[in-house]
């Protein structure tokens, strides 16, 4: 995993870029993150299908104590997965979801504040909501360049 710069990597920075060059970094780099959690943050992942949000979805769970990671998959189809850990994990995929009202009677609001809330193609989310911002974009092979913006 190369970082640029390695004190950037830390959970208070306010925009480090990681290059990752394979799922399990990318999911330890998620992992390390998300240890720093007091249990209330949001975290708005973006980037194109098959850039890497489940897995570093599946990186915040176990860094907030999910004990089975295999069990947090992508809730494309459910559209909200909720596991137990540390703290209650609320994961949100949007990706199926086209209009503003499909979005907005989710429910998802709801979660804020009850615990982790981790969206999948949150830049679906109008109005934008404040939170920790993870762009991550593919590079050749398994490199991942994912950029992390605290608010």
């Amino acid at each position: 995993m190369k970082t640029v710069p390695k004190k950037a990597a830390l959970p208070g920075a306010t925009s480090p870029t990681v290059t990752t060059r394979s799922e399990e970094e990318t999911f330890r780099l998620a992992k390390e993150m998300a240890s720093a959690f007091s249990g209330q943050e949001i975290v708005l992942l973006t980037g194109e299908l098959g850039a890497g949000k489940t897995v570093f979805a599946k990186g915040i769970a176990a860094g907030a104590g999910v004990r089975n990671v295999h069990a947090v998959c992508s809730p494309s189809y459910t559209l909200v997965n909720i596991y137990q850990g540390k703290y209650t994990i609320f994961h949100i995929d949007l990706y199926r979801l086209d209009r503003e009202a499909e979005i907005r009677d989710l429910g998802w609001e709801d979660f804020l504040g009850e615990g982790i809330v981790v969206v999948e193609w949150a830049d679906k989310l109008i109005p934008p909501l404040d939170g920790i911002s993870v762009r991550i974009e593919a590079g050749p092979g398994d490199e991942r360049r994912v950029t992390i913006r605290r608010p």
